[in-house]
């Protein structure tokens, strides 16, 4: 599991920042908790996970690159969002591994 710097955060979700980052990297139950990630497939930019499905075993060996976390699927969608609206201004499109590639460099 990697994490993204910075860390896009949900306004609840910032509120108890270091017991969900902590509870995500040591594989602990979060309920109402979400991460967004890159997507998987397809042509989406953006997936959004209930944090406990990260816990099944299908889920438990994948490498994730943690975007956002947020607490609520409401708040979730606000953070996507967020991502969204800055992949944009940034690139001037909404090709996320361009993003991506420039923050390794």
């Amino acid at each position: 599991m990697r994490w993204y710097k910075p860390l896009y955060m949900g306004e609840a979700a910032s509120k108890k920042r270091f017991r969900l980052i902590q509870g995500i990297r040591k594989k602990k139950l979060c309920p109402g908790a979400y991460v967004i990630t890159p997507a998987s497939g397809g042509n989406n930019i953006l997936d959004i996970y209930p944090a406990p499905e990260l816990l099944l075993p299908y889920y438990r060996d994948r490498d994730f690159l943690i975007m956002g976390i947020a607490l609520g699927y409401d708040e979730a969608a606000q953070v996507a969002a967020r991502i969204v609206g800055d992949l944009y201004q940034k690139t001037g499109g909404f090709d996320l591994k361009e993003l991506l590639e420039d923050q390794a460099e």
